[in-house]
């Protein structure tokens, strides 16, 4: 690999794309923060007795021979904050699934990291999302900091595509 062809993507260079239903606004929301963007692999463990002599003399029993396996994927929840303003559509969005209608709220989105030329470079792909949690940052009378929303997603998928759009294969 030439040096041309590598560099290390930051990360304050991103862009997150989810569009809700019923928003009024062109952008839902610029994310100052996003965390949780996690895809892991369970670990199943298996036990087996094998006869093999082990350990001083021979053991007369068999030895535990101990294996692990691939289980399942799953990804983790993810968590999106965004300065306060007057925008009410993630509140009304985890309303709606407060309601019962988490069914029909839930959405896809993607997450875009950029190098420092501003060109596509990463993109990531999650699934099935629907808000969990809504809060807001504690407020203090003397504080100057911006006030923050915060929304956690349940994610069903979260997968690596191409700048294109298209899933990686390998």
């Amino acid at each position: 690999m030439s040096a041309d062809n590598y560099e290390l993507l930051t990360n304050s260079r991103y862009y997150l794309e989810i569009t809700l239903e019923g928003s009024q606004e062109k952008i839902d929301g610029y994310f100052m923060e996003c965390q949780g963007f996690k895809r892991s692999q369970e670990v199943i463990t298996a036990c087996e007795v094998v006869h093999q002599k082990w350990g001083i003399g021979g053991a007369k029993f068999g030895r535990i021979l101990r294996t692990k396996l691939p289980g399942n994927s799953k990804a983790e929840n993810i968590i999106l904050k965004r300065g306060l303003g007057i925008s009410v559509t993630l509140w009304d969005w985890f309303k709606a699934v407060e309601e019962g209608k988490w069914g029909t709220q839930r959405r896809d989105g993607d997450l875009t990291i950029y190098d420092q030329a501003s060109n596509q470079q990463a993109r990531f792909r999650f699934g099935g999302a629907w808000p969990v949690s809504y809060k807001i940052t504690d407020l203090k009378a003397s504080g100057t900091d911006f006030e923050v929303e915060e929304v956690e997603l349940a994610v069903e998928t979260f997968v690596r595509v191409t700048p294109g759009g298209n899933e990686v294969q390998r």
